[in-house]
């Protein structure tokens, strides 16, 4: 077997996925942004991609950046800790032989932006895509910076912001005051799980590619356990290549499906309990408890305002921490409220097996505390 062949799947590298299925929608935006850019304009709005953890936002900006490239297009991508200051973000958009001394170290709000001239004469000699990820982490004043220089230099010249962060990311906008970004319309992306028919190819596609076909009670087993969650897709993935790579066979079956459970059993829950941890070093555990049995009914289970609402109160949740617990656990992603809904409004689990396991790890340790309790008396 070819090298290049021992490895398909790569989940959690933000390397893109041997099918990139489910996000034809996010693409068409991003693509008519490229277009834009490509024929010297600015588009119309900046971008913003939100999701819970693990659903492929940073796959879709590595997609997006090469895109970019192709077609000529500058591309800055970054993180939060890659610019703490103004000055850092400028060395970021200017090359720094043009950067020079332009900034000191750390430049007071109200005398920003000497650098913004320089920006929008490099954008109109090449149009230029700044992507930053995780950006829910950004420093307030460092991303209101960003955001008006955005909209400021996409006026004159051919530039797109894109930013990608987990859903408390709008929340965090908002604390910059630059209302004007939450006029996007067609640029606010939510990224969910993968629709059913989207999961299932981006296991069969790359198979198929190298010859290697997945029965359908394999596959089904495969996406009931995944439920759909794009991370977990690609592990499953990884897993079975695996399997098909130990045993030469070229029909994967739900014989390879439990010769690869134990691993991913592993896996999974070593994700299930740094969640779990975070969900308990920010106090979010009863919480969590309290609305879980509002997504039992299933991997698409939708909970409205007030059924979180009403689940917080019969814990004796005050009306003010009910709404901290509510915004809380959405910028942790453990539930999220996808944009682009039409009324009721519904609220969703990140990842519905999370919600499980945290049911039933606090159950296990309220068991064990019980009988650790009665056994010292």
């Amino acid at each position: 077997m070819e090298a290049e062949e021992t490895r398909v799947f790569a989940p959690g590298t933000g390397a893109s996925p041997p099918a990139l299925t489910g996000r034809e929608q996010q693409q068409a935006v991003l693509s008519r942004c490229l277009s834009d850019l490509t024929r010297g304009e600015a588009p119309p709005h900046d971008i913003v991609m939100v999701g819970p953890r693990g659903n492929g936002k940073t796959v879709l900006l590595n997609w997006f950046a090469e895109a970019c490239r192709k077609v000529s297009v500058n591309v800055t991508k970054v993180v939060p800790s890659f610019v703490p200051t103004e000055s850092t973000l400028a060395s970021r958009l200017l090359p720094p032989s043009r950067l020079g001394r332009l900034l000191p170290k750390r430049a007071p709000l109200a005398a920003t932006y000497d650098w913004e001239d320089r920006l929008i004469r490099r954008c109109r000699r090449k149009p230029t895509a700044m992507l930053v990820d995780e950006a829910h982490g950004l420093d307030l004043e460092v991303g209101q910076i960003l955001l008006n220089v955005s909209q400021d230099v996409r006026q004159k010249a051919p530039f797109v912001l894109v930013l990608a962060g987990t859903p408390g990311l709008l929340a965090h906008l908002d604390e910059m005051n630059a209302s004007f970004w939450d006029r996007l319309e067609e640029g606010l992306l939510g990224i969910d799980l993968l629709g059913d028919a989207a999961a299932r190819e981006a296991l069969v596609k790359p198979l198929a590619q190298r010859n290697v076909s997945i029965d359908a009670d394999a596959l089904d087993s495969v996406i009931e356990h995944s439920q759909r969650f794009a991370y977990f897709v690609q592990m499953w993935g990884e897993a079975l290549w695996n399997q098909r790579i130990a045993t030469g066979d070229t029909q994967l079956t739900t014989g390879h499906v439990e010769a690869a459970w134990p691993t991913l059993e592993e896996r999974t829950t070593d994700y299930y309990q740094r969640r779990y941890r975070e969900l308990e070093a920010e106090g979010l555990l009863p919480a969590a408890l309290a609305i879980a049995p509002l997504f039992d009914d299933g991997t698409d289970a939708k909970a409205t305002d007030r059924n979180v609402d009403a689940a917080l109160a019969a814990i004796g949740a005050d009306a003010s921490a009910r709404l901290a617990a509510r915004e809380d656990l959405n910028r942790l992603g453990f539930i999220w409220c996808p944009p682009g809904q039409l009324p009721p409004i519904g609220w969703s689990a990140g990842i519905p097996s999370l919600v499980r396991y945290v049911v039933d790890r606090a159950t296990c340790s309220a068991q064990i505390h019980v009988q650790m309790t009665e056994s010292s008396r």
